[in-house]
């Protein structure tokens, strides 16, 4: 198996491999190429192309940044605000019609929780799932492996730690639902 194999399996795995790094250096050419234009240049879309697995005509306002690009997934007709973070270690799947806010951030990788793994250099991570007609508020924070059903609302703000069925509406830190459809 390679590293990014383990990576992508959410086994531990060394992020400085040679592999890993060379994608993560395309990425950050590619963000950089991405968040210098403005609405209107035509290279956006053959930007967004290729640091993305699916990019689907996504609107994604800048600055925008990811880990590795090619591992995070939209369906058709989202919406990203400015300034979010989808750190891809793992997949990202964001489902059709999403609203995403500013500065909302995905965090798919993990560490260990013991001192001495962790001083190792050793990570590890979990994909994220996003179902369709998800709004998430400007702020929140989505943690490794989690799960939004379809319909779901997370409230600005939310740290969400765990799967949030569909059609609830989560809010706080923890997020906690505060109401379902």
């Amino acid at each position: 198996m390679t590293a990014r194999e383990d990576m992508l399996a959410g086994r531990p795995y060394e992020p400085g491999d040679g592999e890993l790094v060379a994608l993560r250096k395309t990425a950050q050419g590619l963000m950089r190429d991405y968040n210098a234009t403005i609405v209107g240049d035509k290279t956006r879309a053959r930007t967004l192309t290729q640091l993305l697995g699916t990019w689907n005509g996504t609107v994604i306002r800048v600055p925008f940044q990811v880990d590795y690009g090619r591992h995070i997934h939209f369906g058709p007709d989202c919406f990203v605000n400015y300034g979010c973070v989808f750190l891809d270690v793992c997949e990202i799947r964001i489902g059709a019609r999403c609203q995403i806010g500013p500065h909302v951030k995905f965090l798919t990788p993990d560490h260990p929780r013991d001192a001495a793994s962790r001083a190792k250099g050793i990570e590890y991570g979990r994909p994220i799932l996003v179902g369709d007609d998800v709004w998430i508020g400007g702020g929140a924070i989505i943690l490794p492996g989690v799960t939004i059903g379809d319909g779901a609302i997370v409230g600005a703000g939310s740290v969400v730690t765990r799967d949030v069925p569909a059609g609830a509406t989560v809010a706080g830190n923890p997020a906690r639902q505060i109401s379902a459809d």
